[in-house]
């Protein structure tokens, strides 16, 4: 009895080591625990050796603008400080100066600087340097310039009975399409014709009339997410805990079929087996832990709701500037070499 009651605790310890539990009303063992002395017994001191055996990236799906993948072996600080890097700290060109020649459009100033300023721009930030605080010409090795010159005029070959002001009018809706990238220097020679643009042709800036014009000139320059939103290179950048779902006992029948209602689909299923319906954990990572389950009260007691503490999804969506694949490898380029800086301020910290 001694014996089984060991292994029942010491399974215990290891579930509140590894898992964080969601309850009817509350979330249990959310604090980290990998810290040495945190369980008698278990030696939980840093071993590089340990951690590049748990350590592991698996790429789960992958798009032109969006990745998915699985960060496995880590602490949520970790993990955390790498969605923040993604966020604030992966630099991108963007629009930073407007300089403004006419605007007659019924769009303010300041405004239409606003709305250039947060168009994406499809231009690789490793090829330019940092611009020079104060300078606002730039020069061809840290700015990219765009032009946006149009003119709303009236269609004279528009249907005598039309409405629409797309038939009526020329122009009369400015696009992202409409700016024009005017190379500077060598430009041209070093990263071909068209280099540069709008990530997206269909992005509505403004919308005018017959005699209204905008006539500007766009300066884009290299920055970083938390200098200003504009230079973030992703839409988002997010992570959770792998979902864990287990069933304290066997569910049959009706049953069955009300407890797998309760969860998101492909979290379970129905199966037969010798003529009974029997619910089946398939894929707890569909799981969105919404705790629906525990509203029955013939239910909530039939399942068991976890996350595991240390596995992490991640999903980022890129604004287009550069591929996911590239800014998750830009990343944990930053994010090593904050850690060489680190390890060398101990250095000196520890041979002054």
């Amino acid at each position: 009895m001694a014996s089984n009651s060991n292994n029942i605790m010491d399974k215990r310890m290891e579930e509140i080591r590894t898992k964080i539990e969601l309850k009817e009303h509350s979330i249990v063992n959310v604090n980290s625990t990998d810290f040495p002395g945190g369980y008698t017994g278990i030696d939980d001191s840093w071993n590089l050796d340990k951690f590049a055996k748990k350590f592991r990236i698996d790429v789960v799906d992958i798009k032109d603008d969006r990745i998915e993948f699985d960060m496995v072996g880590v602490d949520a600080s970790v993990a955390n400080a790498f969605r923040r890097i993604l966020l604030a700290e992966l630099p991108t060109m963007a629009i930073e100066k407007v300089f403004i020649l006419n605007n007659t459009s019924l769009i303010q100033d300041e405004v239409l600087a606003h709305r250039l300023g947060l168009i994406p721009i499809k231009a690789d930030p490793r090829l330019f340097e940092y611009q020079q605080e104060g300078d606002d010409e730039g020069s061809p090795e840290d700015t990219v310039e765009f032009n946006l010159k149009i003119k709303c005029t009236r269609n004279p070959n528009a249907p005598k009975d039309a409405t629409d002001p797309e038939e009526l009018y020329r122009n009369c809706k400015v696009w992202t399409k409409d700016m024009k990238w005017i190379p500077r220097g060598n430009q041209e020679d070093l990263y071909g014709q068209n280099a540069f643009k709008p990530v997206n042709d269909d992005i509505l800036i403004a919308k005018l009339r017959p005699g209204q014009e905008i006539d500007v000139k766009l300066n884009c320059v290299k920055g970083i997410g938390k200098d200003h939103a504009k230079f973030s290179p992703v839409a988002t950048a997010s992570y959770r805990m792998l979902p864990d779902v287990s069933l304290n006992s066997e569910v049959t029948g009706t049953l069955a079929e009300r407890l797998v209602a309760c969860f998101s689909k492909n979290v379970m299923e129905i199966r037969e087996i010798d003529g009974v319906k029997h619910a089946v954990v398939v894929n707890p990572r569909h799981e969105t832990c919404s705790r629906e389950v525990f509203r029955h009260e013939d239910l909530k007691d039939l399942v068991k709701l976890t996350r595991i503490r240390d596995h992490f999804i991640f999903s980022v969506e890129s604004t287009g500037a550069l591929p996911p694949n590239v800014l998750v490898s830009e990343a944990i380029k930053v994010l090593m070499s904050k850690c060489k800086q680190f390890l060398s301020e101990l250095d000196s910290v520890t041979t002054s």
